[in-house]
């Protein structure tokens, strides 16, 4: 569990800032939900049997004597919230946006306390919405600059009886191969087999490569919808592999899941995952009602980010220096008056005094376009000195009165920019 300290907040919050414009633009809803919930929604939604309730959650007894637990991933606590105020009685697009905790191995791109951007959408069974999900997910890789990045991997896991059906074939082939898998696969064996499918060890992978195909056991119906979704993606663009082998962590997906992987970032590959989980609202007492949704992590974004030299945040536009304790009270009114005017214009004032040395140093260093210099003379005269801090451009004094359409010119020149 890591601090997000003051040098890297401002990549977070513009990366916060691009997703809540994308999602609004695509007319997704926030809803924010409790990070510690009852320990059975989770086992209840993910799968007793997955590694995520078998070993990494922190679970609790409260003072009632009943488990509660730190939430390790976000849509079963969304699903509880639609359920529990019948929010599901028209389509609901919701996102949320917070920490998610873990037991695991810390390693970069994996922390027992991560943060998840998620995105949920309920009330629509047809392939246009998993078609829209992964839209709206290259629409924030694009506003961010890392599409070209990431790969669409995506695959059809079918209906429950459609697993069945291959779990079956599944774990007849893997039992007559158990002692060439490796051991936490051996284990899955009896408990999970379709986890086998994306064990990273290469002698489990060289069994699964004569392994049966699951796409071989979809129903007609299932397999005519992939076929539909892959066909939207087509006509968005959407470069895609088909990957019969994914299948996600998670129990309650069911027909389409996704993932969007990266190069870039070693053995923590995959940036966001997803899919449809048609079962999972009536799994919690309500209606049932289609939904699908994806999760991105964002620790791996920002490391991605970082790993292309991205930059997405912009600097102060201005750094206030005055010359004493008479220029700073001076050129309070003027800076509240200005941060009034013009909402848009970032405004450091330098506090704690200091030489006019000392003052440029920090002035520089906060990667300011401007100074804005009030000493005795400016005071004395009602005026302003502007000195470039970046820009190939003449340090001049001017009139208090000049400074709005100055500034009014800067921001304009900015935008167009």
């Amino acid at each position: 569990m890591v601090d997000i300290l003051p040098e890297d907040t401002p990549l977070w919050q513009s990366m916060e800032t691009a997703a809540l414009e994308v999602l609004s633009s695509y007319g997704y809803a926030e809803i924010r939900l409790p990070i510690l919930e009852p320990t059975d929604l989770f086992a209840r939604s993910i799968g007793e049997v997955t590694d995520i309730v078998e070993k990494e959650m922190y679970s609790f007894a409260d003072r009632n004597d009943d488990s509660m637990t730190l939430r390790p991933e976000g849509t079963a606590g969304c699903v509880r919230a639609v359920v529990q105020h019948n929010l599901a009685m028209t389509p609901q697009r919701l996102w949320y946006m917070g920490p998610m905790f873990r037991y695991e191995r810390p390693q970069k791109g994996r922390q027992r306390q991560f943060h998840q951007l998620g995105v949920e959408a309920f009330g629509v069974a047809t392939p246009d919405q998993d078609a829209e999900l992964i839209a709206l997910s290259r629409q924030l890789w694009r506003r961010l600059g890392v599409d070209d990045a990431l790969q669409l991997e995506i695959n059809s896991i079918g209906s429950a009886a459609d697993r069945a059906r291959y779990r079956e074939a599944l774990v007849g082939y893997l039992g007559q191969h158990r002692d060439s898998l490796d051991e936490d696969s051996q284990r899955r064996l009896e408990t999970n087999p379709l986890r086998i499918l994306d064990s990273k060890s290469p002698d489990t992978q060289a069994v699964l490569d004569s392994a049966p195909v699951l796409s071989d056991y979809l129903d007609a119906e299932t397999q005519a919808e992939f076929a539909e979704l892959l066909s939207q993606l087509d006509a968005l663009g959407i470069a895609y592999v088909v990957n019969p082998r994914l299948v996600r962590g998670l129990d309650y997906y069911n027909k389409t899941v996704f993932e969007w992987t990266t190069e870039h970032l070693g053995a923590q590959s995959t940036v966001c995952g997803g899919g449809r989980y048609d079962t999972l609202v009536s799994t919690f007492g309500g209606k049932e009602t289609p939904a699908a949704g994806f999760a991105v992590g964002l620790e791996r974004l920002i490391l991605l980010i970082q790993a292309l030299d991205i930059t997405v945040s912009a600097p102060a536009d201005l750094y206030i220096v005055t010359a004493d304790e008479n220029a700073y009270r001076h050129s309070l009114p003027r800076l509240d008056a200005l941060r009034r005017q013009f909402p848009d214009l970032d405004v450091v004032q330098h506090l704690g005094g200091g030489s006019f040395k000392s003052q440029f140093k920090r002035a520089d260093k906060s990667g300011a376009a401007w100074a804005l210099v009030y000493g005795d003379a400016e005071v004395a005269n009602n005026q302003v000195t502007l000195k470039p801090l970046r820009a190939e451009a003449e340090q001049q004094t001017i009139a208090d009165a000049e400074l709005e359409s100055f500034l009014a010119n800067y921001l304009a020149a900015a935008q167009s920019a």
